[in-house]
């Protein structure tokens, strides 16, 4: 547009993917504070003389400045990124633990595709990403807990919550055992699809646990409990989204090793039903972080 200047603003934000661009050059996917989510052009940030390039990776939380119109009436839908200044980068301190490491990808990619929309402010999206990203680099809990509950809360926020406590279909109240993901959530016995999954009641009461953010119940559980309900989550979140989130198969959740044979659905979830995992169990991957760290760079 003729005459178009374009405006400088600041904002603090979370990195959620980087991918090349030309030579030296790459753009941005952010999630920030007050503006939603927007990519950037950060120039030169590959040359090793760059002043900013290596706190523009994955997962950390920056602040910077922004050039551009912050609400992508006119110009680019491109940003370009002229300061930043890093708060915590935590990518920094995932990068030598596999487990962490695949869980905050599979926390910035559900982030990423919980805003479809670019610049649509999500300060609670933000704050809960932020706080995943937090929670994982303090390792005060285990890392698939963290991220079940990161995955819970997103999903409420965006109005897919599974229900829990009532039965998603006719509303009854009460602790029901069958589950069914294409319904909503838990089902009474009235409602019970055919297929629906019968989770132990220790692994409904651990995503309650989870999504209200009782740590102390969730910190008791037993690791089957906690696989289960992790294929449990992984198939209400992909469900919804209509796509199989990439980072989520490499996620370390404590399985059997690689060639073990397969002990059969636990707590009768059924294989292929839950996003990528059989019965709650996730097969250890077969690629290394190198691997991953180009599905984020990419």
């Amino acid at each position: 547009m003729a005459g178009y200047r374009r405006q400088l603003y600041r904002d603090d934000a979370v990195v959620l993917r980087v991918q090349k661009l030309g030579e030296s050059d790459r753009i941005i996917t952010l999630l920030t504070r007050r503006h939603g989510r927007l990519r950037a052009v950060a120039r030169g940030v590959r040359r090793t003389t760059s002043k900013f390039g290596a706190r523009l990776e994955p997962f950390g939380h920056v602040d910077l400045q922004l050039a551009g119109d912050p609400k992508g009436n006119v110009g680019s839908s491109l940003h370009s990124v002229s300061q930043v200044e890093g708060i915590d980068l935590y990518g920094r301190r995932f990068l030598g633990d596999y487990p962490r490491y695949t869980a905050a990808s599979a926390i910035a990619e559900t982030a990423e595709r919980l805003t479809p929309v670019e610049r649509e402010p999500s300060l609670r999206l933000f704050q809960l990403t932020l706080g995943a990203l937090k929670a994982l680099s303090l390792g005060e809990h285990a890392t698939t807990l963290v991220l079940d509950a990161y995955l819970l809360r997103g999903m409420s926020l965006a109005g897919w919550a599974p229900a829990l406590t009532a039965c998603a279909v006719c509303g009854t109240p009460g602790r029901h055992r069958a589950f069914s993901v294409p319904a909503g959530g838990a089902v009474c016995p009235d409602c019970r699809p055919p297929g629906a999954a019968h989770p132990a009641p220790a692994t409904i009461d651990l995503m309650s646990a989870l999504t209200s953010g009782d740590w102390q119940v969730a910190d008791a559980t037993a690791t089957g409990v906690r696989r289960e309900c992790s294929g449990l989550v992984a198939a209400h979140l992909q469900w919804h989204l209509e796509r199989a989130l990439r980072s989520l198969p490499l996620v370390d959740r404590g399985g059997p090793p690689t060639g073990a044979p397969d002990t059969g659905p636990v707590g009768g979830v059924p294989a292929g039903d839950d996003g990528g995992t059989r019965g709650g169990r996730v097969r250890p991957p077969r690629v290394g972080v190198e691997g991953l760290d180009r599905e984020m760079t990419e």
